[in-house]
């Protein structure tokens, strides 16, 4: 049985300014409230970036809404969160970050089943002059669009 997903948070900053290499998925440590808000889809992973430190992974300042009900049960809501992975995977992006010019950044939290997931890509920062050429791929791909739906309609 395919097992159903949710999107909760999406990071469209992210692919602006990276080139996005590889995507790896890791869950997530999450306490009982935090599950709860997510679920309602109160996330934001914006200004997000993710660490490793003494051989485990972490994502720092995703911010989650304290859950409305949560009262005294509610946690920071940009407090740095565990990431889970397997220790090989968390090695093998040790070493690619190691490289110059890499990086880890969030590119997405989803409900995968009744698990929170989150998707990380290694990136390469992009420099202005890609930027722009990004840009202007996209403006002639929606011109192109737009004469061919004329095209169709006259």
């Amino acid at each position: 049985m395919a097992e159903s997903i949710k999107l909760i948070a999406n990071n469209k900053k992210a692919f602006h300014d990276f080139f996005i290499d590889e995507k790896y998925e890791a869950g997530i440590e999450l306490f009982g409230t935090e599950v709860k808000s997510l679920r309602m889809g109160q996330c934001s992973i914006k200004e997000a970036f993710i660490g490793i430190a003494h051989g485990e992974i972490f994502i720092y300042h995703m911010h989650v809404n304290p859950y409305e009900k949560g009262n005294i049960f509610n946690k920071d809501p940009l407090r740095t969160r565990k990431l889970l992975m397997h220790k090989s995977e968390i090695m093998k992006l040790f070493g690619k970050v190691k490289e110059k010019g890499y990086t880890l950044v969030p590119l997405q939290v989803y409900l995968k089943g009744s698990r929170v997931k989150v998707e990380i890509g290694l990136a390469r920062g992009k420099k202005l002059y890609d930027k722009r050429a990004d840009i202007a791929k996209k403006d002639a791909r929606r011109e192109a669009e737009r004469d061919f739906k004329v095209r169709i309609k006259g």
